[in-house]
């Protein structure tokens, strides 16, 4: 920053030396070093703080790229279900045109299916009941 080299610095200590005096001298360059301490602190805070504020902004423009690319992405499994959907919803309708006796026979087997699923959940929590109460339930056959 500065070019000091050696002889100047030599120099300003003689001059300091014959204008301070040797008492006053000591007390001086420590009032200089805390001078110059607090300074180098106070250029690094800024320093961090300038940094910092550059990796904020980095972060936001981050920020917005990912949400972007979030958004994009989410139009486009939209569109994918949709044209499922409407694929699907063709397909029913092609199936439903043919004839009509198989979706009541898929009805009555989930009526089927959904009545031993309840079963099994009633059996489940009496059995948990019991193990609650302590009590000894004979095993099914």
């Amino acid at each position: 920053m500065f070019d000091i080299g050696f002889t100047e610095m030599l120099l300003v200590a003689v001059v300091a030396l014959v204008v301070l005096g040797p008492e006053r001298l000591p007390r001086v360059a420590r009032q200089a070093g805390e001078w110059i301490g607090k300074l180098q602190r106070y250029v690094n805070d800024v320093k961090s703080d300038i940094n910092r504020q550059m990796e904020l902004e980095e972060l936001r423009k981050l920020q917005t790229e990912v949400k972007d690319a979030a958004r994009s992405f989410e139009t486009s499994v939209a569109s994918s279900i949709d044209e499922a959907r409407t694929e699907l919803g063709g397909i029913t309708s092609s199936f439903e045109g043919a004839g009509g006796s198989q979706p009541e026979a898929a009805t009555d087997w989930d009526r089927v299916y959904a009545l031993r699923r309840t079963r099994e959940r009633i059996r489940e929590r009496r059995a948990d009941r019991a193990k609650e109460l302590g009590l000894k339930r004979p095993k099914r056959r």
